[in-house]
């Protein structure tokens, strides 16, 4: 199995070289080249650590073999440090939780991988077998960025150059959203400077002057791309052989497609890829992405090489470059992250276009520990969502204040100016969003009889709320009202009562407060509770 090294390289008298970093030798049966960053791919065998080689010194196995000096672990709690990293020394440990903590995912070890390292072909063999036109037409890729690393970003761009065909890619498109990383200046236009001692004009910088968020990065970048395709991407990921064929090749026989390839998991700590199968990708009420399983009839194709259809996109897309622009692009009025997946897959469903999962289209995307940028998410995730919801779901808008367990009136949210995307909507003469729900995503639970939803106070002491309890568990407490989720109480047309959350989905089983027949209440699944009997049917009365 081939290894790789980076370090000063030694000549041995039998020819072989020897490669040395850090804390390990390596003996190299093979040639070592320089690059962007060094890459010795050969047959290695371990050279016992703390011996030296002289000019023109042969190598020796040592008789005795060194114990290996217990080195402390310094962050025992670390994400970073559960199963990688043990033979890292103190002052090393103390640069990699530096790094992890800037970064969310190994930078350590990325600065010390090659940029054009091998990552497993994880298609489904089928994909191998597929054939594509020759007359496909380009790309443009873009990577959004914001600090990121520079290695990982630099291996992103490598890794497009290597394994997309050079008559297809048309350009790359770094978009830069006002990083202060100092790496992501100077450094990074020497190395794009080299890039195009091979490739005259190939890569192209946007800087923004003040942080945009991720919508306007994006749209940034597809306003700079050249190719009759752009696939905007996320700096952190690697792609896989062969994977933009069967993108363009799709795009080629229908411009109204809005695509996404499959992704793979990359480990934030040892930076390992992980298989994902295929899946679609979709949504809860309070918008939130997920994975979701494909509609029945692709699962009847028995083919997991073939395309299917997803209510939604998840990061990463793929689109005619002059179509994307028909529809409206993306939604400027976004703010910083969330939402605008949702809302792109809404729209393109219900004004004339269709997305896609591309099962032989692969991309290793870094699965980070913790976002350094936005510690809390659900901020900007509501905001957004709120602003989708007015502009598209017409009368199940409400749902989504209900998943935020918001007021469905003046719930002091400010959504931004709507009018134009409304404008958009009209003009586009899209579908209703009760055909989404029926064609689209049928799986979807529109909440239709839902009476009411919030706290139930105790009438005798107002201060205490009902409260789902300890988790797991099966009894309902009656707890201080602080009103968070474990307090959310939701009342449907059939007299049930969950406790703690409703559901998004029709597949998912909420928690139904029941009669045990016993002094206590309980708190079970729904269809849980029908199996055993219990009363389960509550009569409102005021």
């Amino acid at each position: 199995m081939g290894r790789y090294c980076r370090g000063p390289i030694r000549m041995t008298r039998s020819g072989a070289r020897t490669c040395s970093r850090g804390w390990r030798k390596w003996r190299l049966t093979s040639r070592c080249w320089f690059g962007e960053q060094l890459s010795c791919v050969s047959t290695v065998k371990t050279i016992n650590e703390g011996i030296s080689l002289k000019e023109g010194q042969a190598v020796k196995a040592p008789e005795v073999k060194k114990e290996r000096k217990v080195v402390k672990k310094l962050y025992p709690n670390s994400a970073l440090f559960k199963s990688w990293g043990d033979e890292l020394s103190e002052e090393e440990q103390k640069e990699a939780e530096g790094l992890f903590q800037m970064y969310g995912y190994n930078a350590f070890l990325s600065d010390r991988l090659p940029l054009n390292r091998e990552i497993p072909d994880t298609r489904d063999p089928k994909c191998a077998n597929h054939q594509y036109p020759h007359d496909l037409p380009t790309i443009s890729v873009v990577l959004i960025y914001l600090d990121e690393a520079l290695s990982i970003i630099k291996r992103a761009v490598r890794s497009i150059i290597d394994k997309t065909p050079q008559r297809l890619l048309k350009d790359i498109i770094l978009v830069d959203d006002h990083s202060s990383n100092e790496d992501l200046k100077e450094k990074l236009d020497v190395y794009i400077s080299f890039i195009h001692e091979e490739r005259p004009g190939l890569v192209k910088r946007v800087r923004h002057s003040e942080q945009l968020g991720l919508t306007q990065a994006r749209l940034s970048g597809w306003r700079e791309a050249e190719g009759d395709v752009v696939a905007i991407l996320d700096a952190h990921i690697e792609v896989h052989v062969e994977w933009a064929e069967p993108l363009l090749a799709r795009i080629k026989e229908d411009r109204t497609l809005v695509l996404t390839p499959v992704f793979d998991k990359v480990r934030f700590d040892d930076l390992t890829v992980t298989r994902y199968g295929p899946a679609a990708d979709a949504f809860d009420w309070a918008l939130w992405c997920m994975y979701e399983s494909f509609r029945p009839e692709w699962y009847a194709l028995k083919d997991e090489s073939q395309p299917g259809k997803s209510p939604s996109i998840m990061g990463i897309l793929v689109v005619d470059r002059l179509f994307f622009g028909e529809i409206g692009a993306l939604d400027g009025g976004m703010k910083i992250y969330g939402g605008e997946n949702v809302e792109l897959g809404i729209r393109v469903w219900l004004c004339g276009g269709s997305i896609e999962v591309i099962p032989c289209s692969k991309i290793a995307h870094i699965e980070r520990a913790h976002k350094p940028y936005l510690p809390d998410l659900s901020i900007t995730v509501k905001r957004n969502a709120l602003r989708v919801a007015e502009v598209w779901m017409d009368e199940y808008k409400h749902n989504v204040n209900i998943a935020w367990n918001l007021p469905l009136k003046d719930h002091g949210i400010d959504i931004g100016d709507v009018s134009e995307r409304k404008k958009l909507r009209k003009r586009l003469n899209c579908k209703p969003f009760q055909w989404y729900l029926d064609n689209v995503y049928p799986m979807l639970d529109p909440l239709g009889d839902l009476l009411g939803y919030g706290a139930l106070v105790n009438d005798l002491k107002t201060d205490l709320c009902i409260d789902q309890g300890p988790v797991p568990g099966n009894t309902p407490i009656l707890y201080g009202c602080n009103y968070y989720s474990p307090q959310n109480c939701y009342y449907r047309a059939s007299g049930e009562i969950y406790i703690g959350g409703i559901k998004s989905h029709k597949y998912n089983s909420n928690r139904c407060l029941v009669d045990t027949g016993t002094r206590t209440p309980g708190l079970y699944e729904c269809k849980v509770a029908k199996q055993k009997g219990f009363h389960m049917l509550w009569e409102f009365q005021q």
